[in-house]
């Protein structure tokens, strides 16, 4: 690597390190780390180091968070938890299941990850913090549902891999890909039911009452959360059966844009952050009074420390880091060692960056070896594709943002500060899990 590629990635550490001993906001430093790597030391001019800027993600993370906003603030999202509730014969411990599935049905059917956890998520965590809950074992049973269903023949990240593939002569199975992706990251769920599932936070007032609050002996709360009291443990708790209640107009309406966001960014593809933000503005404009209450929704400082970072990385990214790891791995003469660092490489850089491009990217970085026949290409590629995917749960990936910018302003330090160490976990283990079991056995 180059002076100039390790003086970024130290940036990329004095950027967490200061962040953690000053409590300053995270992107704050990365845009001004940005600034000093590109402009100063590149010489690029702040225009070209602001092509970085995500602005598809800045409209995605604004749009949702009003748009949820209203409808938290005219209690349509309080109704479709309650409808949810009931759906799932009153059992809160299936809930969290039935967004995983949820996710992963609307992935495999070709919504974008981004799209279903936008969709998802913002009820799955009402329903959390209606219940004593968790945000983030809602949040996460989302993302990794996302992330299952991607891969499947007609999923978008499917079809990239494929077609990637292809365009270098090589072909996997598509019903391995999918199984295999799919298997890892509902390994990943019952990780979150495991170590989230059964946690208590306060719930939130006129929350349903439960018969039996789920949680074991000797098990503690969230740090920072006040328990909801001691119970027998059963996965699956019976509710008070709540009942949805009649639709007021404002509510209806909202619903429908709810439906047409639906509609529009899964049947017709339609960008997720510009239909959200259409269909807030159209809510706003007629429903004035929510309008101003939601505003105050937006989540600004997830805003700016996701955007902060993943603009930061872009610089990297531009300066060359990554092609200098690719050629890093070409060099490498074993293999299976190969294998392992690209895996490593995906998870990492996609846990900052765009999952769609590092695939793009490093699959061709992966056809040298791929082609040799040393190594299984089906295996490889589905330990590539869920190394890279299974880390969206990231807070500074869009979907983990998602979650984060969606929690109660009293919970999201906390559900920022597990996400983050979550996020940590997953690049540390879920790499060589993915190699051990698609590689080398």
């Amino acid at each position: 690597m180059t002076t100039i590629e390790i003086i970024g990635v130290l940036g990329l550490a004095a950027v967490f390190l200061l962040s953690a001993l000053r409590g300053l906001n995270m992107g704050v430093l990365a845009l001004v780390a940005a600034f000093l790597v590109g402009s100063v030391l590149v010489g690029s001019r702040p225009k070209e180091v602001l092509a970085a800027f995500p602005g598809d993600l800045f409209v995605v993370l604004l749009a949702v968070t009003f748009l949820f906003g209203m409808a938290r603030t005219n209690g349509t999202v309080d109704w479709l938890v309650r409808s949810t509730v009931r759906l799932s014969g009153n059992r809160i411990g299936l809930v969290p299941w039935v967004l995983f599935l949820l996710t992963t049905v609307l992935c495999a059917a070709g919504a974008a990850s981004p799209a279903a956890v936008a969709i998802v998520a913002p009820i799955g965590i009402t329903f959390a913090v209606r219940h004593g809950i968790t945000p983030i074992y809602a949040g996460l049973m989302a993302v990794n549902g996302a992330a299952a269903g991607s891969f499947s023949p007609t999923g978008i990240l499917g079809g990239i891999v494929h077609g990637t593939l292809a365009a270098n002569g090589l072909q996997v199975d598509a019903a391995a890909l999918f199984a295999g992706t799919f298997a890892l990251n509902l390994v990943a769920a019952l990780a979150t039911w495991a170590i989230f599932g059964r946690r208590r936070t306060a719930p939130a007032p006129g929350a349903a009452p439960t018969a039996d609050d789920d949680t074991s002996p000797g098990e503690g709360p969230v740090p920072g959360a006040a328990p909801a009291g001691g119970g027998t443990g059963r996965t699956a708790t019976l509710v008070a059966a709540p009942t949805a209640g009649r639709l007021e107009v404002e509510q209806l309406v909202t619903l429908v844009g709810l439906a047409a966001l639906v509609v529009g960014t899964i049947g017709f593809r339609l960008d997720t952050g510009f239909t959200a933000l259409t269909i807030a503005a159209v809510l706003a404009l007629i429903f004035r009074t929510t309008a101003k209450e939601a505003t105050s929704q937006i989540a600004w400082p997830v805003i700016l420390l996701v955007c902060g970072i993943v603009t930061y990385i872009g610089v990297l990214e531009d300066v060359g880091v990554v092609d200098s790891l690719g050629a890093m791995i070409v060099g490498i003469g074993t293999p299976l060692v190969a294998a392992l660092v690209i895996c490593y490489i995906g998870g990492v850089v996609s846990a900052f960056a765009s999952t769609t491009g590092i695939l793009g990217a490093l699959v061709p970085l992966s056809v040298p070896f791929l082609g040799s026949g040393a190594l299984p290409v089906t295996g490889v590629v589905i330990a590539l594709a869920a190394a890279s995917t299974i880390v969206d749960a990231s807070p500074f990936s869009t979907n983990g943002a998602l979650v984060i910018a969606n929690a109660p302003d009293a919970l999201r330090p906390q559900t920022y500060r597990a996400m983050l160490l979550w996020g940590l976990g997953v690049c540390l283990l879920a790499p060589v899990a993915a190699w051990l079991a698609f590689v080398v056995l």
